[in-house]
């Protein structure tokens, strides 16, 4: 299933996210220089964070291509919700286990960054 599809509600408690042994969410410091970074997933899509807010998910040519445009803020439980220009939203949390960055949705579902 492509990432832009997996969304939920915005705002969700940390205690709520189906993390793993080992799983240390981003520290206060990564989110806030997330403006300006891409994050590349091995299913060939790519997260971008804009500087001011934007945020573009691009899919990969085997998932149709495309980009999905929206805007991105830190949530308090330090998810990173995004509002899609076409009414979808999501939040996500990114993690480190070891020396792999995963993105996890709030359904459990994890996505490694290359």
């Amino acid at each position: 299933m492509p990432l832009f599809l997996c969304f939920a509600a915005a705002g969700a408690a940390a205690e709520n996210w189906q993390l793993r042994p080992g799983d240390t969410p981003f520290a206060q410091a990564e989110l806030q220089a997330l403006p300006g970074q891409s994050f590349q997933f091995f299913d060939g899509g790519e997260s971008q964070y804009g500087r001011n807010g934007a945020y573009a998910y691009t899919y990969s040519a085997e998932n149709g291509g495309g980009t999905a445009w929206g805007t991105y803020r830190i949530a308090r439980d330090g998810s990173i919700c995004v509002d899609f220009t076409n009414g979808f939203n999501r939040c996500d949390l990114y993690v480190r286990n070891g020396a792999r960055v995963i993105l996890v949705t709030q359904k459990g579902e994890r996505f490694p960054v290359r």
